[in-house]
């Protein structure tokens, strides 16, 4: 069986996915991009490439459409990062955002029936959930990659050989060591 055309970076945010993105971006033989097509609809949202990378959070709320647009003919990545630290992160940013729209409209109306509750639980339970989403949809797939960011220039390199990765990959293995789009720490 020959490696998929589509490769999909599936996480919660936070984790790393700009810096996985521009890694991927001094790829020669594959086409990379990080959250391309959140502004469409319909089944523009899921018209990828060949030969494409895609690193979109959001795509774990469009797990089904996934499912039926590539299913297992499709390479998806796992990209991760300690629970406890993305929900810290995603609490500093609470205010913005995919968290945002989880607080005040998938959880409805969660500050006025659930007054008292702190930030940080509900970025946990955003947390899990997604990892959990993303579980459940990829433990079918015949092409799975976990990555974490605490790992990231290891994994990194598996997923260069996984792929059959070409390009610039000094550059890209450089760019693993940037760190992208860092969240300041609460006050």
């Amino acid at each position: 069986m020959s490696f998929p055309a589509n490769v999909f970076v599936l996480n919660t945010g936070r984790c790393g996915s700009m810096t996985l993105a521009r890694a991927c971006g001094h790829l020669s033989n594959w086409t990379a991009a990080h959250e391309s097509r959140t502004h469409l609809t319909g089944a523009a949202r899921l018209a990828y490439p060949d030969r494409h990378i895609e690193i979109d959070n959001r795509l774990s709320w469009f797990l089904g459409r996934l499912d039926a647009a590539f299913g297992n003919d499709a390479a998806y990545v796992h990209l991760t990062r300690d629970p406890e630290a993305v929900a810290e992160s995603f609490a500093a940013r609470a205010r913005q955002g995919i968290l945002r729209a989880y607080r005040t409209d998938i959880l409805a109306r969660s500050r006025r029936r659930a007054t008292g509750r702190p930030l940080i639980d509900e970025c946990r339970d955003y947390v899990d959930t997604v990892t959990q989403n993303i579980r459940h949809f990829l433990k079918d797939k015949s092409h799975v990659m976990p990555m974490r960011l605490e790992t990231l220039a290891a994994d990194f390199d598996a997923f260069l050989g996984w792929t059959g990765a070409a390009g610039d990959l000094a550059a890209a293995r450089a760019e693993i060591a940037v760190v992208h789009n860092a969240t300041e720490p609460r006050a």
